[in-house]
């Protein structure tokens, strides 16, 4: 497959796998997946079912802005003694209200780093040591075999300076921003960029 088949992706085949996308929808999902990983390995590890790990969602969420509306929306209608009760660790919450305890959590925690992308920012920058990046190609089982490329193989590098514009532009879900962001990206390939411009998959070494 030649770098300028990309222009008609598709007519040889390419587009019958729905994993095989253009490099700023892989971005963006990849992104996700990242900021997804830095909201857990961050948060509380000790289960909502032990005691330490309720009074830790407990006094994060009464003490946190936002906290009581995240357990209203979790479905959470406990009174404010029991409330308090669930906080000190005096008493346990039944099964369905730890489960929403620990929904209200996590959703006030993801809701309150999407609400400063700095942090996620700092965490991709690394303090300008980038971020490395695994770009998978796309899979050719599908391609007519004529016009299949032989030399296609997963690529990893490290990447620096777009990660605020990236963040920036996932949090505004502007597609055409994350295609600018990926050109630049895969221009790092040199003469071998135009090969990845539709992708099966991209990893976030973040």
């Amino acid at each position: 497959m030649s770098t300028d088949g990309w222009k008609n992706f598709g007519k040889y085949g390419a587009d019958l796998d729905p994993g095989n996308v253009h490099g700023k929808y892989a971005l963006g999902r990849a992104l996700e997946d990242a900021l997804e990983r830095m909201i857990i390995e961050g948060g509380i590890k000790s289960p909502v079912t032990t005691r330490r790990g309720l009074k830790a969602r407990m006094n994060y969420l009464t003490t946190t802005s936002g906290g009581a509306q995240a357990m209203a929306e979790a479905g959470i209608t406990a009174t404010r003694p029991t409330i308090r009760a669930w906080t000190k660790g005096t008493q346990r919450p039944r099964p369905e209200n730890a489960e929403a305890i620990d929904t209200a959590y996590w959703n006030l925690r993801a809701a309150n780093i999407l609400a400063n992308p700095g942090a996620f920012k700092q965490h991709l920058n690394r303090g300008g040591q980038g971020t490395k990046v695994e770009i998978y190609p796309i899979n050719q089982d599908v391609v007519l075999p004529t016009r299949r490329r032989e030399n296609l193989r997963v690529r990893r590098f490290q990447v620096r300076y777009v990660w605020d514009a990236a963040v920036d532009a996932l949090a505004a879900g502007d597609v055409t921003e994350l295609e600018h962001i990926w050109d630049e990206i895969i221009a790092e390939l040199d003469s071998d960029w135009g090969a990845y411009t539709y992708v099966s998959h991209i990893g976030l070494g973040a």
